[in-house]
């Protein structure tokens, strides 16, 4: 089973290259990220016509989470993350698939740090890590994908960069991510490419996508019954390319039955 994770930056907007993207690359389930539509707007007829099935949590202008799977209908099992029920932002939603759990994450950008929307990055970030640490004990397939706004090392960002007070560097954001990973989730990608920047975003800004100054932000983190079927993984750097593309690009794993 094919499983991917795409920042898609308003998917009314970027509908063709999505589509373009889900045809040429035929995942059998995708996270997606930053939908920036409503609920009522989101485009599941048009996505059902491309042969994936959906669950979705929108919210007008910005975030919106959703899962599609293709051959099956995903089943909701939540559309928020728990431990703050004041929380109204639309970051988490999960599904059940093909027997799989996924758990489809926008976790918070935190800019400006220090501040406020910094202390919220680090609250959620929190919550995700009880929440996944309950999962973790179910001892089921799962599979945690999408934008963690986190980049983890020095070498999951291009050399030379401007980003040092940016939150997706502090400190705090790249402890958090080691506990996460700690509790036993396997970082697919840079485990079967530890040699490889593997790059999944480039701002649009100061030239960074011809210069290559990339960001490994969009991550799949997998359970111990998904890493020993883990049979490849990887980056379609080639859909940021396309015109009118995100500004990220899928990543994606293969876990074989």
């Amino acid at each position: 089973m094919k499983i991917a994770t795409y920042n898609v930056n308003n998917i009314n907007k970027r509908f063709a290259p999505l589509a373009a993207w889900l045809s040429k690359s035929r995942p059998d389930v995708v996270c997606l990220q930053e939908l920036k539509c409503e609920q009522h707007a989101f485009p599941a007829t048009e996505l059902r016509r491309l042969g994936y099935a959906s669950v979705w949590k929108g919210q007008r202008s910005w975030n919106g989470v959703a899962i599609l799977s293709r051959g099956a209908e995903p089943v909701l099992t939540s559309d928020r993350l728990p431990g703050d029920d004041a929380d109204t932002q639309s970051r988490y939603i999960e599904a059940a698939v093909k027997g799989i759990l996924v758990g489809c994450i926008y976790l918070p950008n935190g800019n400006p740090q220090p501040g406020p929307k910094f202390d919220y990055k680090l609250a959620w970030f929190d919550r995700l890590i009880r929440h996944a640490r309950r999962l973790k004990k179910e001892d089921v397939p799962v599979v945690l994908a999408g934008d963690f706004n986190v980049v983890p090392t020095e070498f999951d960002i291009y050399p030379k960069h401007s980003y040092a007070d940016d939150a997706l560097l502090q400190p705090a954001c790249r402890n958090a991510f080691k506990r996460l990973l700690r509790q036993g989730w396997t970082d697919a990608i840079r485990h079967l490419h530890p040699d490889d920047r593997k790059f999944s975003y480039w701002s649009y800004m100061r030239h960074r996508w011809p210069r290559d100054a990339g960001l490994r932000l969009d991550f799949l983190l997998l359970s111990p019954h998904c890493t020993e079927k883990l049979a490849a993984a990887d980056v379609d750097r080639w859909a940021r390319a396309e015109t009118g593309a995100s500004d990220h690009a899928p990543a994606w794993v293969d876990i074989h039955d």
